[in-house]
């Protein structure tokens, strides 16, 4: 899973469109992460498309998403890995 996948599924664990993502994927990184508009509307399409969220509704011409519950086994299993990288890292200090 791509960085910018594993930030956009841990942000739509709330109802949020692609600017505030966005901002929170900023704010969550101190600025060492930042996704382009491009960037973030081509994965919310695609991630959408595979079913990792859904569209909830539009407002003010923005259009509204929501992880799904396959997105949430997905970015589980991605945290694991993470995590498991974390412990492995660690050990080899």
């Amino acid at each position: 899973m791509t960085e910018t996948s594993f930030y956009i599924l841990l942000c739509l664990r709330e109802e949020s469109h692609g600017y505030n993502i966005i901002r929170k994927v900023e704010k969550l990184t101190d600025g060492e992460v930042r996704i382009s508009p491009g960037t973030m509307y081509g994965s919310l399409s695609k991630m959408e498309k595979d079913g990792l969220i859904h569209f909830v509704r539009e407002e003010e011409k923005r259009k509204i998403y929501c992880i799904t519950d396959l997105g949430r086994d997905v970015l589980t299993l991605e945290m694991k890995r993470i995590e498991r990288l974390c412990r492995n890292m660690m050990e080899v200090r």
